[in-house]
């Protein structure tokens, strides 16, 4: 599997994996990846693909979305400086 960069997103794993009580080694086991990818994932440092976003959510009981959807306020924000510059 490809490493792609997040550039330091944040993301709701973490918060969501620790509400269940589960351990980073749980998470992986149930996503089919190593600890170290849970790791990078929660601190915004790799973006998962699509198949390993929803693996995890569907372990953690929320959505792709949920977990990995931008803030509301960036996307209006983005869209309103974009809108400005046009």
């Amino acid at each position: 599997m490809g490493r792609t960069s997040a550039k330091g997103r944040s993301n709701g794993v973490r918060a969501a994996r620790a509400v269940l009580g589960l351990t980073q080694a749980d998470l992986a086991a149930a996503a089919g990846v190593t600890r170290q990818t849970v790791v990078a994932v929660e601190a915004g440092d790799y973006a998962p693909s699509v198949y390993l976003a929803l693996a995890i959510a569907a372990r953690l009981g929320r959505t792709v979305e949920e977990l990995f959807g931008q803030d509301e306020a960036k996307v209006a924000a983005g869209a309103a400086a974009a809108e400005e510059q046009r």
